[in-house]
């Protein structure tokens, strides 16, 4: 996600900028050399119509851009919530497993179920974003596995869907943990009621992940773009031909006008294009790298423990 608050020139350039530029101008310019030294008067259409597409184009593209918007916000929201209930889960691990009435258990063994709780958690958010990001298989044993205190979670990067079995975990502990006196009836009710959000929260990310943006519209959009950059230039050369206070040279004054409309108008479609999936590691995606450090260091803290990880820094105004 880009932080910046604007975009570097270069990063324009490479991703926007030189490939569509280039395709434009040489088509332009091809089509003022048939309409000008070649004398090829036929190819020139009125400009109504091709004013009345590219209407009809922003507004499609617009639409597009705007549920492609959505669609990153919202996955934002559920990584917003899943801050809040990660904060909200280890407070109720650190006040809530504990001896209950007159029971006696070691000060040392209540601590260790405490962390064991909240690292698990931690594997969790890490093996989330693997998850969503489809990287499980390359990372899970440098991101998440050195959150797992117990060697029988390890296996789990094998599983389908890792997240999942990590969450069922969480709630099989609650048995034992009801069995060694450390946690009473409300007190499990209260876990699993932040277990099932999380679960939402999961849901939900899998519901934008595996759900691709309706292909009739980012195709067509793609599509309409081109046709009017193809017409435009049509249009454009008649209307440049009949300015003779431009000089002799007036028709090729149509080359920049159209390849920067048209520029204009791929550009949006790209924009639009590059917020659809929102979980893909790119730059314009949710930064979960970042999001995953930060509550690591938040719930580590509120363990009162020390030498943690510094926050992930942005890599050229680009924060993953």
């Amino acid at each position: 996600m880009h932080i910046g608050r604007n975009l570097r020139l270069p990063f324009i350039w490479s991703k926007y900028g030189w490939r569509p530029l280039l395709l434009f101008a040489l088509y332009d310019s091809f089509v003022g050399l048939l309409y000008g030294p070649l004398d090829i008067h036929w190819l020139d259409i009125p400009w109504q119509p091709v004013a009345m597409l590219g209407t009809a184009v922003a507004f499609y593209i617009g639409f597009k851009s705007n549920a492609s918007y959505s669609r990153f916000w919202e996955a934002r929201q559920l990584w917003g919530a899943v801050v809040n209930s990660s904060r909200t889960w280890t407070s109720r691990v650190l006040y809530l497993v504990e001896p209950a009435g007159d029971g006696y258990y070691p000060e040392e063994a209540v601590l260790d179920r405490r962390r064991r709780l909240v690292y698990r958690h931690i594997a969790w958010v890490n093996a989330l974003r693997l998850h969503l990001r489809r990287q499980t298989a390359e990372l899970w044993q440098t991101d998440v596995v050195p959150f797992l205190l117990d060697p029988a979670d390890h296996t789990l990067g094998l599983a389908a869907n890792p997240p999942a079995q990590l969450l069922n975990r969480q709630s099989r502990d609650f048995g034992q943990l009801s069995k060694e006196g450390l946690l009473t009836e409300f007190r499990e009710i209260s876990l699993a009621d932040t277990i099932r959000e999380l679960n939402n929260h999961q849901g939900a990310c899998e519901r934008i992940k595996n759900t691709p943006f309706p292909r009739q519209y980012a195709f067509f959009s793609y599509v309409f773009v081109m046709v009017f950059a193809m017409l435009l230039p049509l249009g454009l050369v008649e209307e440049f031909d009949h300015r003779v206070a431009l000089g002799p040279y007036h028709v090729w004054m149509m080359v920049p006008f159209a390849t920067l409309v048209s520029w204009v108008f791929h550009t949006i479609e790209k924009v639009g294009h590059n917020s659809e999936n929102p979980f893909e590691n790119a730059e314009n995606d949710v930064s979960m790298s970042a999001i995953c450090r930060s509550i690591e260091i938040d719930l580590r803290q509120m363990m009162n423990e020390t030498g943690l990880p510094k926050p992930v820094q942005p890599v050229e105004d680009v924060l993953y």
